[in-house]
């Protein structure tokens, strides 16, 4: 069983950074997607960043490619997301999912609702 945890969301300007952090406890193995989604009020779960954990591949949305990075700590079983330029309408829940994959494609065309583990959620609010 793998917990996840989220942390690092708030509230800043349009232009600020924010760096959210993902931590996961129990067994994390190689061929497991991480990523971020985001949620906003009356809409649906958007993927934001994947990285596959075997060999650190990343996707980006369209939408925040160039402003957010993810990252893994495989150590410390983390994963982060450094967001900068933040925008009024990266106001959202941000959320973090894992899965189990051995394809780093499928990882990064997976949807929400086929992640084994998600976490509760931080609320990141930008302000213009």
């Amino acid at each position: 069983q793998v917990q996840l945890v989220e942390s690092g969301g708030g509230s800043v300007q349009a232009g600020g950074s924010l760096r959210l952090s993902c931590v996961a406890s129990g067994y994390l193995h190689d061929n497991t997607c991480m990523a971020w989604f985001r949620r906003a009020p009356g809409k649906e779960h958007e993927r934001v960043a994947n990285i596959y954990r075997y060999d650190g591949s990343t996707y980006y949305a369209d939408s925040v490619k160039g402003r957010f990075t993810i990252t893994q700590d495989k150590v410390k079983n983390t994963v982060s997301l450094q967001m900068n330029s933040l925008k009024p309408e990266d106001t959202a829940m941000y959320y973090c999912a894992a899965r189990m994959t051995s394809d780093n494609g499928v990882c990064f065309r997976s949807a929400w609702d086929v992640f084994t583990y998600t976490g509760q959620g931080t609320q990141v609010t930008v302000s213009s």
